[in-house]
C-alpha cells in the first residue's frame, strides 16, 4: 500500500501500477483533484469509503487516501495478440470478466500456465486485486503469464474478433457442450463471475457459447474448476 495524497500521485506520475485507490467521502486536500485526474487518465479505479476503513488498513497518517500497487505489471493486449502470429503461435487467450474472489483468480492463473495459455485479459473494474494471495494461490503463474486489464471488455470482444480469434463463452445456458466446439483454431475464452456468470452484453458478441454436462444436484461449477475443464480440454485437442 501507498498511503497519503503527494506519494500517491509520486507513484502514478512514476508509472507504478496501481490496481486501485480507495479515497475517504469528503476528502479535504488542494492535491486531491490533480490525484483524481491522474487516475482518470490511466482509468484507475477509484472508490469513495468510510474514514473507518482505511483506519483499519494502517494507523499511518493516510490523509484520507490509500493506494495498493500490484508487485505485477501489466502489458497491452493489442501489442501481444498480433504478437503471438508473428511468431507461430496458435492464440489461446483467456478472459475473466468480473473474477473477484482473489483465490479464485489466483488458481485460474495457475490452470492458464499449465495449459499454455497465451494472455489473461481482465476488466479495470470489477476485478480481484493482485496481491500477495492471488500471487500465492497462482503458485507465481502470475510472473510467468502476460496479464492486461480493459477498460471496455465488449470492444476487447470485438477486438480479439477482428484478430482472427473465436470468441467463446462459457454459460450454463448454452445449447452445446464445451468438447463439441473446435477448440484448435485461435481461440479466446471467457468465463464469467462466480454470482451470475458471463454478461449479457458480452455473450451477445461471442461466436459460441458452450456448457459443461452436468449430472448432479448442484447446478454450478467453481468458477475456476469449470475453467479448468474447458481450457484442458482444449489442451486434449491442441496436442
Amino acid at each position: 500500500m501507498i498511503y497519503g495524497v503527494r506519494p500517491v500521485i509520486e507513484a502514478l506520475q512514476a508509472g507504478n501500477e496501481i490496481e486501485k485507490v480507495l479515497v475517504v467521502t469528503g476528502v479535504k486536500s488542494e492535491q486531491f483533484p490533480e490525484l483524481r485526474k491522474l487516475l482518470s487518465e490511466k482509468d484507475i479505479p477509484m472508490q469513495y469509503v468510510p474514514v473507518e476503513k482505511l483506519n483499519r488498513l494502517t494507523r499511518q497518517n493516510h490523509q484520507g487516501v490509500i493506494a495498493f500497487v500490484s508487485p505485477i505489471v501489466y502489458e497491452n493486449y493489442e501489442q501481444i495478440v498480433p504478437a503471438l502470429y508473428d511468431i507461430g503461435r496458435n492464440p489461446l487467450v483467456l478472459v475473466l470478466d468480473r473474477i473477484t474472489d482473489v483465490r479464485n483468480f489466483g488458481a485460474i492463473a495457475r490452470t492458464a500456465e499449465c495449459a499454455g495459455v497465451d494472455v489473461i485479459i481482465v476488466p479495470s473494474r470489477g476485478s480481484a486485486l493482485m496481491g500477495a494471495d492471488a500471487i500465492k494461490t497462482s503458485a507465481g503463474a502470475l510472473f510467468k503469464i502476460p496479464v492486461c486489464r480493459s477498460a471496455n471488455i465488449k470492444d476487447t470482444i470485438d477486438y480479439l474478433k477482428a484478430c482472427g480469434l473465436q470468441v467463446v463463452a462459457a454459460t450454463e445456458k448454452a445449447k452445446d457442450y464445451h468438447f463439441q466446439t473446435d477448440f484448435t483454431i485461435p481461440t479466446a475464452i471467457i468465463m464469467g463471475s462466480e454470482e451470475d456468470g458471463v454478461s449479457p452484453e458480452y455473450l451477445k458478441r461471442c461466436d459460441k457459447r458452450v456448457r459443461i454436462p452436468m449430472v448432479g444436484e448442484i447446478a454450478s461449477l467453481n468458477v475456476s474448476v469449470a475453467a479448468g475443464i474447458i481450457l484442458f480440454e482444449a489442451v486434449r485437442q491442441r496436442i
